[in-house]
Parts: C-alpha cells; structure tokens; sequence
C-alpha cells in the first residue's frame, strides 16, 4: 500500500503489516511514525531522507537504527555549485539566471512568505513575482507562482506548465522542497536562507542538478546577517553531502528527546555527552549487544533487575524509541 498520511488514521487497518518504508522521514511527526508502526507486530522499518534529522542521527550512534547510505549521484546528472551572495550582488545574479534562460534553462526562485506583512521585511512570493515579470532581464520569459494557500487544481496546472517548459521562472514557498522533478531547470535561488534550516536548505537545493546540466544554487542573504548565521550559510556553501549537513545541523541543534517527540533541540543528560564522550558511548554499546546475546543463549535472569527500573523509566514513552 503506497500513500499519504492518510495511512496514520485509525480507521486504516492492516491484515499482516511486515515492512514499513517512510520516504522524505524528516516531513512527519514522531507520533506518525509511531501509530504507522502500531498497525503491525513489531514490523522491519526503512526510513529514507536526503537529511536525517538529528533525533535519528542520534538513535544511530546508540544502535537503535542501522545505516545504509548512498554516496554517489544518479548516473548523468550535472554538478550542482552552490554560491552565497548578498544584496549587492542581485543585479549580477539575475544577469547569469538569465543567460541561463537564454540558453533554454530553467529556474526557481525560493522566498520564505506567501505575502508581504507590516511588521517583516522579509521578501513575499506574489509580491517578487511580479516585480520579476516587471524587469527587463527576464522579458520574454514566463513568470509563474507556486504556494501552498493556493487551490490544489491551480497548484497541479502550475507544475504541469513548469515541467512542460511553458513556464521558465516559478517563484515559490518550500512547498517544492520535496517531489518536484525538473531536469532541465539549472538555477536556484533562495532569498533570506538564513530563515531555514540546514536540511531544509539541502531539500531545496535538490530541485536542481538532476539534469545533465550544471546548475547553481545562490543564497541571498539578508542584511545583518549575525556571524553564527553568516558561518553556517557558509559551511553549507562549502559541501553537497547530506549526511554531513545532517551531521552538523545535529550539532547545532542538538539531537531533540529520543523518548520524546523533539526531533531537534539540546538533550537533558546528567553524566554523558554524546559528542564529548562517543568513545564510552561505543564502549556501552558493545557491551548491551553482549549482554543481550548472553541472555538470548542461557536464559539468564541476572539482568531483570536493570531490565524492571528500564521499563518503569520508559513505560510512558518506550514506544517512541522505535519510531526512528
């Protein structure tokens, strides 16, 4: 059964569930995953994302997740050269998007609002869609807009525009973060990157490179841009691995409540580090698998002390553990 998140409702039910794949992990609640879980016996689980979010980054250093990665791109896809710029730079960014449309590219150009407000200065897709059309750069070429507040028909016929090439900019939200397959667009820009996260960014920068032709992704950062934020722009400019972003945006905002349902944020530990102390962190890792295989093999009762104060502790969340 391949679906939506319809398959979380209760009313879905499952004759022998045996095997669960979540693909695009990081767009679904811990609790999802866990009443997905719930419709089958203890069924085998596949998540797959571009980014693992930190929470299951975390659960594969204490063991409760095995990794397979890929580290190679599809055959005959382009090279994707990510660039931070900021606004001075605006006028030479739209002179390269359009010699890339010239030359029969296309593009996306990524803000973070649907609409402009009194009270931000952030960039707004309608607005910028318009003043797009309106600049003598891109005259002759289609402008199209793309987010989520519009009707599901207008959205569909958009996309279907774009893919067919009769729309050559498509301004839009992150609501083409994910899904949105279009090898002949070369050009991404992503206005106040600084307003998402790492693995959002390397989503986004997904929609292009999966074509033949090289591709750029330019971020235009906002002014006052503080240092912490100008410095992660920049580390995610300098790689295109996913695993490593995942890696670093754990570090910066912490692996969230592996019993809980934080996926992100600083973890409450009174002895361990998880990053200071890896080394005790394998070391206690080797010796649960030990322990387990002894136990599995004799029988042996010695550890049902430990075992009945685990299951008190984790009586209430134990169960989001397994939600990887």
């Amino acid at each position: 059964m391949v679906g939506t998140h319809a398959l979380f409702q209760d009313e879905v039910r499952f004759h022998d569930l045996g095997l669960v794949i979540v693909d695009e992990q990081h767009r679904f609640g811990v609790l999802q995953r866990v009443a997905l879980l719930e419709k089958g016996r203890a069924p085998h689980v596949l998540v797959m994302s571009a980014t693992p979010i930190p929470r299951s980054l975390a659960l594969i250093r204490y063991a409760d997740l095995d990794l397979s990665a890929i580290r190679h791109r599809p055959q005959g896809r382009g090279k994707v050269v990510t660039r931070v710029v900021d606004e001075g730079q605006r006028a030479r960014t739209y002179a390269f998007m359009a010699g890339e449309l010239e030359a029969g590219r296309q593009a996306f150009v990524i803000y973070p609002l649907v609409e402009e407000s009194d009270r931000s200065e952030l960039k707004a897709a309608t607005t910028m869609a318009q003043e797009l059309a309106a600049r003598p750069e891109f005259q002759g070429h289609s402008v199209g807009l793309l987010h989520g507040q519009m009707p599901a028909e207008e959205k569909d016929a958009t996309m279907i525009r774009f893919v067919r090439g009769e729309i050559h900019i498509l301004v839009a939200t992150t609501v083409v973060e994910v899904g949105i397959d279009v090898p002949n667009a070369s050009v991404l820009i992503i206005e106040h990157p600084e307003r998402y996260g790492l693995s959002q960014l390397h989503q986004l920068r997904g929609r292009i490179g999966r074509g033949r032709h090289h591709s750029v992704c330019v971020l235009v950062r906002g002014e006052g841009l503080d240092e912490e934020a100008a410095r992660r722009l920049k580390l995610f400019a300098e790689t295109d691995d996913g695993f490593a972003l995942a890696e670093l945006d754990l570090r910066l905002r912490g692996q969230g409540d592996m019993t809980g349902t934080r996926q992100h944020g600083r973890p409450v530990y009174k002895l361990v580090d998880p990053w200071r102390d890896v080394r005790m962190i394998e070391v206690a890792r080797s010796e649960a698998k030990t322990i387990l295989e002894r136990e599995l093999k004799a029988g042996s009762e010695g550890w049902e002390p430990l075992r009945q104060v685990l299951s008190r502790r984790l009586e209430a969340s134990g169960s989001l553990v397994e939600a990887g």
